[in-house]
């Protein structure tokens, strides 16, 4: 990426990483990313907000070289996780009269990750501002999206919000505003699904905060800016309200065909009592959909087959990435075969206690499912109809 104007004394000089597939050895990236950085030029003073990954470092100093910048004042860092924060020591080696404008949680991280020295930091409090002369940065802490150091830099008279993580996507694009809205919303939502839903509740505090706000532009770290703010806002109001659909997730998977022929069966019998079914083939399954399709659904089952007494490794991982995302699901279920016997539900219910959901009877079979094993299916299927039909999502 070239530096790039968001609009007078305002540039996009981060990097596009087209080619990365994972984040964090763990999300899966179909959409590469964008380290983005942004510089502000006052009329007295420069600030550069966040870096970049170490790996894209060139691409950072290419950009401010190419905009003149022979002197940076402040570098804002909104967070320490190394894909904003990695290139800092690099920066400060090139303009050493920079200090670095955080909080003091951030600093402490930093120093920690980092290694920076004491001397080099500025640390502002919520709600504090810092003149670069004919523009005004101030800053709001937001600890929790999504990690507890967080904050928003707002440039006060462009009106334009640098959020860090907060309103992202893992998207590589060399548009610089978010024109593709469709393409954009799906990145969004899966990034709001792997990152920023298990801090629904707080999502849901800094929204309101940014309803104070007049916004012309917001600039996250990944992805595109947004130049239309309310296209990322209300969706994040969606996202994270209380609301869910008619929506049944059943991720699964099947060793001998009895679990199969089970998601078989409560699917056939969902869709029969007018719900939408979506099955998730664990063997095949990007998690990161499973995690998207999650943000919104009513009810999520689980279908696993017993392995040495307990869930699949798969299933179980599956079952723990439910428990760790915390999605706004009201039922869980789970339903699966075993050989002997086995703790599959004990095991799946400690993944599941941070779940804030009705737990459905559970139904396992042994060996292949008999008539009576597919009725239990039916009166499973009829009991989550009858609690979408109690929730007004059904009709």
């Amino acid at each position: 990426m070239w530096g790039r104007k968001l609009t007078e004394g305002v540039y996009s000089v981060g990097a596009i990483d087209w080619d990365r597939r994972l984040f964090d050895e763990l999300i899966p990236l179909p959409n590469g990313t964008t380290y983005n950085a942004y510089l502000v030029k006052g009329s007295e003073k420069t600030a550069l907000i966040d870096t970049v990954d170490p790996s894209k470092k060139k691409d950072l100093f290419h950009n401010l070289k190419q905009l003149g910048v022979e002197r940076l004042d402040y570098v804002v860092s909104n967070h320490t996780e190394q894909d904003h924060s990695g290139s800092l020591p690099d920066v400060l080696s090139t303009y050493p009269e920079a200090k670095v404008v955080t909080n003091s949680k951030c600093k402490a991280l930093l120093i920690d990750h980092l290694h920076l020295p004491e001397d080099c930091f500025l640390v502002i409090n919520d709600g504090e501002r810092l003149s670069l002369g004919d523009k005004t940065l101030t800053f709001m802490l937001a600890p929790w999206v999504h990690w507890p150091e967080t904050m928003f830099t707002y440039l006060v008279e462009d009106k334009i919000l640098f959020p860090c993580d907060f309103l992202g996507s893992h998207f590589a694009t060399s548009d610089l505003f978010a024109t593709r809205e469709r393409e954009i919303y799906l990145a969004a939502k899966r990034y709001y699904a792997e990152i920023m839903m298990p801090f629904r509740s707080h999502v849901q505090k800094y929204l309101q905060r940014l309803e104070e706000l007049p916004l012309a532009f917001i600039a996250p770290s990944h992805g595109p800016v947004y130049h239309r703010p309310e296209f990322i806002l209300s969706a994040y109001r969606d996202w994270a309200s209380d609301q869910v659909k008619n929506e049944v997730l059943i991720p699964y998977i099947s060793m001998h065909e009895s679990t199969a022929r089970m998601v078989e069966h409560l699917l056939e019998a969902l869709v029969n009592r007018g719900l939408e079914a979506s099955p998730f083939n664990l063997t095949y399954t990007d998690l990161g959909e499973l995690a998207m399709a999650m943000v919104d659904a009513a009810t999520i089952v689980l279908a696993t087959p017993t392995v040495l007494g307990g869930p699949h490794p798969t299933a179980l991982y599956a079952a723990y990435l439910v428990g760790v995302l915390r999605p706004k699901t009201r039922l869980a279920g789970l339903i699966g075969s075993y050989g002997w016997g086995g703790r599959t539900v004990e095991i799946v219910s400690e993944f599941w206690k941070t779940l804030k959901a009705e737990f459905l009877e559970p139904v396992l079979v042994k060996g292949l499912p008999r008539e009576e094993d597919l009725k239990k299916l039916d009166e499973l299927a009829e009991a989550i109809a009858q609690r979408h039909r109690e929730w007004g999502i059904l009709g």
